[in-house]
C-alpha cells in the first residue's frame, strides 16, 4: 500500500523535518501540533529540550493545563511551591494557572514531551 497522507479536517501528519523549532538560551522547543501550525483547533503538542544545568523560565498558562512526560534525562520540576524530581517515564499534570518550570539536574539533555488541551496555549512570565 502506498504511503498516503492522513488528513481529517485540520489534522494530519507532521514529519520530523516539519516541526517548528524555537531555540532558547536554555535549550529548545519543538512544536508539532497547534493552531499556529494549522493542524489543530483543540491541542498543542511538542517537545522541550533542556540542556544540562539549565532551566526554562518560571511561567504559567492562564488558558490551559499542561501534561509533561520525561522521555530522557532527570529534572527537578516546580509546581507553585512544591518540587519533585522526575526521570524517564514520569508524567506530571500541571493545572491551569499553576506557576511552574523544569530544571535539568542530570548530565545529559533532558527531553520532555509536552501537551496542552488548547491549540492556542498562552504563556505568561516567559
Amino acid at each position: 500500500m502506498p504511503d498516503t497522507p492522513i488528513s481529517r479536517g485540520r489534522g494530519g501528519l507532521t514529519r520530523a523535518s516539519e516541526v517548528v523549532v524555537e531555540p532558547q538560551s536554555w535549550g529548545r522547543l519543538e512544536w508539532a501540533v497547534s493552531d499556529a501550525i494549522g493542524n489543530s483547533d483543540t491541542m498543542t503538542v511538542g517537545t522541550c529540550f533542556i540542556d544540562p544545568g539549565q532551566q526554562n523560565p518560571v511561567h504559567h498558562h492562564p488558558n490551559c493545563d499542561e501534561v509533561l512526560r520525561v522521555v530522557r534525562g532527570t529534572i527537578r520540576h516546580r509546581v507553585d511551591d512544591e518540587y519533585v524530581q522526575m526521570g524517564p517515564g514520569d508524567t506530571i499534570s500541571i493545572p491551569q494557572g499553576a506557576v511552574h518550570n523544569a530544571e535539568n539536574i542530570g548530565d545529559e539533555v533532558a527531553e520532555l514531551a509536552i501537551c496542552y488541551p488548547n491549540a492556542k496555549r498562552q504563556v505568561v512570565g516567559e
